[in-house]
């Protein structure tokens, strides 16, 4: 159980079918304890962490293979294959949106449903596509972050979060990036915010549901009606809940959002 060890799988609940809840950077599987007990009287429900991340086994990340975000999407594909896992509903959050996508392209046979949550294919605003930032911005962002690690996670929380009347919540993101390897967590936000994955949207064979955060800091409202538009039959649903983390500012609405979508495709 190479994956499943290197990773630090944990699963929950019983049934048929696999649910797999996937952090965004900086995180870990804890991101989704809220979430998870939601679904683990109908489902297998796996967690995990990726490699360098959380409690991974940190003496297996190869600066190589995380080099781009496929590094990652081997990662749950790596999991997926070692448990023998079939037509799993894939719950990806921010980065973990796209890394499904990837993973989802390359072996469509291991996943039946895409469920993605404040993702963003491309982070850059480019002509007519609005991603959130200007190649400066970014530029700036990772400056800061390489420089001033602390700094940056203090600083950056409270605006990724958003809800500033729930200061608690930001204290605990920045905890979590806090808790990242300074050069791991440079790297994972270098291949996070600098990819364009644009062109993989159209690949997706699966149906798909985005869920679209409102005052959404880092995957503006443009980028979910973007994605919608791009992978074929996708469903698109626009949530109350602001910022750019409803698995902890909104459980409840975040399962019932996932809760509907199941129970309108009858997966059980």
């Amino acid at each position: 159980m190479l994956a499943a060890r290197r990773n630090n799988v944990t699963l929950h609940g019983h049934g048929e079918t696999t649910m797999m809840l996937v952090h965004g950077f900086g995180c870990d599987q804890n991101m989704w304890r809220l979430v998870a007990p939601a679904f683990a009287g109908r489902f297998r429900v796996l967690l995990f962490d990726y490699t360098g991340c959380g409690q991974s086994d940190i003496a297996q990340y190869d600066p190589v293979r995380y080099s781009s975000l496929e590094g990652y999407a081997q990662d749950v594909l790596d999991i997926a294959d070692e448990l023998d896992i079939k037509r799993m509903v894939f719950v990806g959050h921010s980065v973990s949106a796209m890394i499904g996508i990837l993973a989802a392209n390359r072996q469509p046979e291991r996943f039946g449903h895409l469920i993605l949550v404040g993702p963003s294919p491309c982070y850059l605003n480019d002509d007519a596509y609005h991603g959130g930032f200007t190649r400066m911005q970014l530029e700036d962002l990772l400056d800061v972050l390489d420089s001033n690690h602390l700094g940056w996670s203090q600083a950056m929380a409270p605006v990724i979060m958003g809800n500033p009347e729930r200061p608690d919540l930001g204290e605990e993101l920045a905890t979590s990036f806090c808790r990242m390897r300074p050069d791991i967590a440079s790297r994972f936000a270098r291949v996070t915010f600098l990819s364009d994955h644009r062109q993989d949207l159209s690949q997706v064979s699966l149906p798909s549901l985005i869920l679209q955060c409102s005052q959404d800091p880092i995957a503006p409202e443009a980028v979910g009606e973007y994605i919608n538009r791009m992978i074929p039959g996708s469903q698109l649903v626009q949530m109350a809940a602001t910022g750019h983390c409803p698995n902890l500012s909104a459980p409840r609405e975040t399962i019932a959002a996932i809760q509907h979508y199941l129970e309108s495709h009858v997966i059980t």
